[in-house]
């Protein structure tokens, strides 16, 4: 292919720096191709055969997406120039022979044209680089110092990363950067192109943010608001590790939210999302990213690092990282000025109602939905909301009910904020390593100074409805139980000419007229019918009454009845009682 000729006719230059076993480069000469090109060199060997390996999951995302997929035929060749012999072992492994050879090159091509946070992407308007989809390693030297060269295309003039930039810089066209190891090389995205750039100053450190594509924002207003998330996060631990920190953020038609790391983040926003009606959306992803700098990327169960890159990463405790950080990030906009108090009651309410009153949350446990994280929340299909609960909405709810707990059985003096202090001084800065899920427990445990065994088999283990007013009662907020018994005929239906089934909910009137995802509702009663009507009638039934369906299934007609049934739905209302309340004081604070 052109490209191969072009990658080594760009690549095949002088090493700037030999300080590691694996130096990489990277050019992108045809971004209309959406080819990305790696070189990799490999000095000091001392292998018969060694095993380069391209991750199947990139950390933050829990779903195992295949990258290997993108690559093209990998080659090699040795200090002359010779081919040698490169076998695929697996679907993301390669062996290359190069049995008494001090040093040889790996070359590959990687097609990336995949918009989103956590995959490469290449055109004529920008490169992004997402690590893990890019970057093949060696075991053997995956702990190992490196440096990686960039030769970004001609009509591409910045390159924005968290990754340190070599002392020097002689080359324009080859930009280099080093790395401590290969996890820190991955968890650095990069984006190349034409960004627009810009800084801010807040908890105490430089904070960069590289802004891709056309939007409606307001820089200053961005400082300004960025930096109070930035502010009121670092509170909470009272430390901001970093030194700089980066957000890369991409304007597209249709964003698809972020991607936490270690000293970055990625935001795919929905380009017209700074009007007044969508800011605080995107003021929200900033403050849920931003606090993974934490929570997930230093206080972390001990699955989620070291990594094993070629395969699922199982912890039960997603509900922690991602949960109790949406419970933060709503929590923040109250705290940074973004909120109300009752603004952020009403948000905490939507979230108790739409946790509650889905089936899902009565089947599976917060703890087993982060488990499964890999085979379910990430592969959903038409029966989904009828068995899974997202540990990001559960997990929130659940960081609420602990903060008010340790808040009133301490009387103000211990909250969830010191629980995590607690954490990130013991295990990140301590013990340098992540906690088992016993551990968790029992550090939560001692910290509320109560055997918290119960609350954890009920409510995390189990599918309990949590009894709110026990936790918000005392905090000065009244709990209505408004539980109501609803008439329903239990269909979500596609939009359209046709009226296409989409899921149907357990336990239905729609399920015991063994109506099926897929069906297509022709008529009722005998008359051509749309959605509103439909859901109109059947909403209109009495008791003892049904209507009768025509439906389609792969090109078959039948009829069924629809029977009046009713469905019970948990759904609770909250409201601050006392505004003054010294506990709801300290919570709300």
């Amino acid at each position: 292919m052109k490209l191969i000729t072009a990658l080594f006719s760009i690549l095949c230059l002088p090493l700037l720096i030999n300080a590691s076993k694996l130096t990489y480069h990277m050019s992108m000469p045809y971004p209309n191709s959406h080819y990305f090109a790696i070189k990799i060199e490999v000095i000091e060997n001392d292998s018969e055969i060694q095993e380069f390996k391209l991750p199947v999951w990139t950390p933050g995302s829990y779903l195992v997406r295949e990258f290997s997929k993108n690559i093209n035929q990998v080659k090699a060749i040795d200090s002359k120039g010779m081919p040698l012999v490169v076998e695929k072992r697996a679907k993301n492994i390669w062996q290359i022979h190069c049995k008494g050879l001090d040093s040889y090159t790996v070359f590959y091509e990687v097609y990336a044209f995949e918009s989103s946070v956590r995959t490469p992407y290449l055109d004529e308007t920008h490169g992004f680089v997402a690590g893990a989809g890019i970057f093949m390693y060696t075991e053997e030297n995956r702990n190992e110092k490196g440096i990686l060269h960039i030769y970004p295309h001609e009509s591409f003039k910045k390159i924005s990363t968290a990754l340190v930039a070599a002392d020097f810089q002689d080359n324009p066209h080859d930009r280099v950067f080093q790395f401590d190891d290969y996890d820190q090389l991955i968890d650095c995205p990069i984006e190349i192109g034409n960004q627009v750039e810009f800084s801010f100053l807040a908890g105490g450190l430089k904070h960069r943010v590289a802004m891709y594509g056309q939007a409606n924002y307001n820089v200053s207003q961005l400082q300004k608001d960025m930096a109070k998330v930035v502010e009121a996060e670092t509170l909470v631990f009272g430390d901001n590790p970093n030194k700089d920190y980066l957000f890369i953020i991409h304007n597209v038609a249709n964003g698809q939210g972020g991607l936490e790391h270690k000293n970055s983040c990625v935001l795919s926003v929905s380009r017209w999302s700074y009007d007044e009606s969508n800011y605080l959306g995107f003021i929200n992803l900033v403050a849920h990213e931003y606090f993974h700098l934490w929570n997930v990327k230093r206080i972390r169960p001990i699955e989620l690092g070291p990594f094993n890159y070629d395969q699922e990463s199982y912890t039960s405790l997603l509900w922690v990282m991602e949960g109790i950080t949406s419970y933060y990030d709503e929590l923040i906009l109250l705290r940074s000025g973004f909120y109300t108090k009752n603004q952020f009651i009403n948000k905490l309410q939507s979230q108790i109602n739409y946790v509650e009153g889905s089936l899902g949350s009565r089947i599976q446990p917060v703890a087993h939905a982060s488990f499964d994280a890999w085979i379910k929340a990430y592969r959903p299909n038409e029966n989904s909301s009828n068995t899974t609960m997202t540990y990001y909405s559960r997990g929130a709810v659940i960081g609420a009910v602990l903060d008010a707990y340790l808040i009133q059985k301490s009387g103000g003096k211990r909250s969830l904020d010191g629980f995590l202090q607690a954490l990130y001084k013991k295990y990140a800065l301590g013990l340098n390593r992540g906690f088992t899920e016993e551990e968790f427990q029992s550090e939560f445990s001692d910290y509320c100074q109560q055997d918290m065994h119960e609350f954890f088999k009920d409510y995390i283990n189990g599918t309990q409805i949590i009894p709110y007013k026990k936790y918000f009662e005392p905090m000065g907020i009244q709990v209505v139980d408004n539980s109501v018994t609803l008439l329903n005929l239990g269909l979500e239906l596609s939009s359209g000419e046709l009226i296409k089934v989409r899921s149907v909910r357990s336990g239905s009137a729609a399920e015991d007229a063994h109506i099926s995802p897929g069906d297509e509702i022709l008529a009722c009663d005998g008359y051509r019918i749309d959605i509103k009507s439909l859901e109109y009638k059947y909403n209109n039934l009495r008791q003892g009454e049904s209507l009768e369906l025509l439906v389609a299934r792969d090109g078959k007609l039948f009829t069924t009845n629809c029977a009046f049934k009713v469905w019970s739905k948990p759904q609770f209302s909250l409201q601050i009682k006392d505004s003054n309340a010294p506990l709801l004081l300290y919570w709300l604070r």
